[in-house]
Formats: structure tokens, sequence, C-alpha cells
């Protein structure tokens, strides 16, 4: 497969050419359909395509991600979907079908960062999704099929250049991992074990109800398919916050939780109640309502911000230590934390009770786990040992 380019412009020629893994593996896990794939389009793609198939396979759901420069921005199972989240993305007052509404969850729980991004989906697109889709600023999909109406509505979207890939569910990976650096081969088993329910049997203390069990579950999924260092929030099948590629854990921890935050602000009733002039775009009504659920607007800002709405900034909640908008912090809970990686010092318990965790899976291992243990005791939080890293480089 020929690619548009590599990771830059600059690095041309590109391609991809499928692994023989077996009889009738040659066409490998995917086919375009429409459009010019580039490199990290790809990528995209084959790590999307992933994390939604064992999603959907470990918890029985459809699931969709939204994936941006090889992590997920989000990731959901379907769901229900708040009015007010239904309405900006167009919809009327029925309810989505389950695919539509865990692409929706997923892009919702990061709206800013999935921007211009590769949707996957673990079930056929049907013809509401690619309805959906094409009001939105997305590069392209991938999906084990599509109805005929969804391939044709998505194909004339970006003038034609819209990328439908279509993913192989039977397709089975070589067992082993290939992979060239300058210079250099390396070659690794591939991480084939499976994540389910009884990665979560060692419950160190507390207690783990079915749900919390299901949002941690999503959570190491969705670790298992982001760049390390990695954590991931989740509240009621739902990605809230994800910290991806830092070197410290805990800068991880603080990242994602300060995402988790702003997903609880902007359910604030002040936020929802925005109104923009008719004329403001869907994206950059979206783009302010994470700034205002930030808290940290500019005095640059605060100025352009009343230029775009039809009547006051809620300045309720634009103060970051306004006592209004601790109150609404203070009432987030009910929040899943999965790591990648043993949590190596107990701060990032102390953190993560910042932003409502109540459950916490972690691999173990490491010579403070006891402390680890402790903090989450004194924190009133329940801890699962799972004994599996779940690196990605």
């Amino acid at each position: 497969m020929e690619l548009r380019y590599g990771l830059n412009p600059q690095q041309q020629p590109a391609g991809a050419v499928p692994v023989e893994t077996g009889p009738g593996s040659g066409a490998g896990p995917l086919r375009v359909l429409n459009g010019a794939p580039s490199y990290i389009n790809l990528l995209d793609a084959l790590g999307g395509w992933q994390l939604v198939r064992e999603a959907a396979g470990a918890l029985g759901r459809p699931a969709a991600a939204s994936f941006k420069h090889v992590s997920p921005a989000g990731a959901a199972l379907a769901g229900p979907v708040e009015a007010d989240t239904a309405a900006r993305y167009g919809l009327g007052s029925a309810a989505p079908g389950p695919l539509t509404s865990a692409y929706i969850r997923a892009r919702d729980a990061d709206p800013r960062s999935s921007y211009g991004d590769l949707a996957a989906v673990s079930h056929p697109v049907d013809d509401e999704l690619a309805a959906l889709l094409g009001g939105l600023v997305c590069d392209g999909i991938v999906a084990p099929g599509y109805t005929p109406g969804a391939v044709a509505a998505l194909s004339r979207k970006r003038r034609g250049r819209f990328l439908v890939l279509e993913a192989d569910p039977g397709y089975v990976p070589p067992p082993t991992d290939t992979r060239e650096e300058y210079g250099l081969r390396l070659t690794q088993a591939r991480d084939d074990v499976a994540i389910g329910y009884d990665l979560l049997t060692d419950v160190v203390c507390g207690d783990l109800p079915r749900a919390a069990a299901d949002d941690l579950l999503l959570g190491l999924v969705v670790v298992r398919h982001t760049q390390s260092n990695s954590v991931c929030y989740v509240r009621d099948g739902v990605t809230v916050g994800i910290g991806a590629g830092q070197q410290s854990r805990v800068d991880c921890t603080r990242l994602a939780g300060r995402k988790t935050h702003t997903w609880w602000m902007r359910r604030h009733p002040a936020v929802r109640a925005m109104e923009f002039d008719s004329a403001v775009r869907r994206q950059d009504r979206v783009n302010w309502q994470v700034r205002c659920a930030e808290g940290d607007l500019t005095p640059y800002e605060v100025e352009a911000l009343r230029e775009v709405l039809v009547g006051p900034p809620p300045s309720a909640v634009l103060l970051p230590d306004g006592g209004e908008r601790k109150a609404w912090l203070d009432r987030l809970s009910g929040v899943a934390f999965a790591s990648d990686g043993a949590l190596p010092f107990e701060d990032n318990v102390e953190h993560a009770a910042r932003y409502g965790v109540r459950w916490i899976a972690e691999p173990g291992g490491s010579i403070r786990s006891g402390r680890v243990a402790r903090a989450c005791e004194r924190q009133g939080m329940t801890l699962v040992r799972t004994g599996l890293r779940l690196f990605r480089h």
C-alpha cells in the first residue's frame, strides 16, 4: 500500500506491506475503501481498531475510540447520551443507536483533542453514525464493516478524501512484533494476554462492584493502547481523563486528573447554559466551553468570549479558586483509575483522590506497594493488583 507520506510530509516515499501470518493472511488486517492514508492515519487506525475490538470483546458492548497521534483522546462503551450533548451533535430527541452513542461518548470525553481524529468502532457502521460523522471534523474511520449507504455518505466527506478503512475481524496477527529503528531490528513476542475479569481478583482493600470492575477493565484496555507512561480515569463507561506519554507517572496522574475536572466542569449548569451567537461554529463553541471549564482564561480570552456569547460569561465558574467551582468539583465521585505500570509512590493515590477516584487497578510489584495500599485505605479507595504491566512505546 502506497502512503501519502510518512510521519512528516518530507518523508516520502512511504508504504505499508502486509505481513504473511498464515493461509489467507496476505490482505493484511484492513483494507482501504476510500481515501489515501498517511503513515499516522494507519498507526491510529491499527491502534484504534485493536482498542475497540478488545473493549467490546471484554465487556460485551459496542465500543468506540477517538484516536489522535497514536493514542486515544477518548474511548467509551455504548450508553446514555446527555440531552445537551445530543443537541450539540445535532441529534434529535430520540436516543441514538448503540454504536452512535459509543462514538459520541468517546469524542465528547475530550472534544478539543478529538478535533480531526480518526474514529474507531467495534461494529459495522450504520447510516446513523455515517450521518453524524458527516457533520464533524474527523479525518477517517476504521470499522469491521459498513452499510452500503454509510460507505457512499462517508466517501463524499472532505471532498472525497475522507478515509474509510475496513478492518478484518478474523485477522490473526503474527506471534512476533518486529520494529526497525535507526538501523536496528527489534523483535519481541506479541502481548496477547487477554484483559478480563480474572485480572481483578486480587482486591487488596475495599470492595469492587460489577460496574466499577467494568470501568477498570475499560481503563486497562485503553492504557494498553496508549503511549506509556499512561493512566486512565473512567466513569460510567467513558474515559474522562487520559494521561499519555509522560516520563513521570504522577505527571500522567495529574494531567489526566485535570482533564477529568474539565470533563466534569463542562457539565456545570452555568457552562451548559452558555448561549453563543449563531455565527459561532460548533468546534469554536466546544473550545470555549472547554476553556471556561478549565477556569484559567487570560484577560484577552475573557474579552473575546464576551464577543461570541449572547449574554455575560458564566463568571461564577471562571475563577479557578471560586467557591461555586470548588463546590461543583467536590461533587465528582465514582471514578475508576487504571495504570499501565506499577504506582511507584503513594502521591499518585493522593492526587487521584482529588478527582473523585474510588477504585484503582495497577500491576503492583513496586518496592513501595505496601505504602500505596495504605494510601488507598487512608483515602477509602479500593485497590486491585492485576499483576500485568501494559507498557506501549
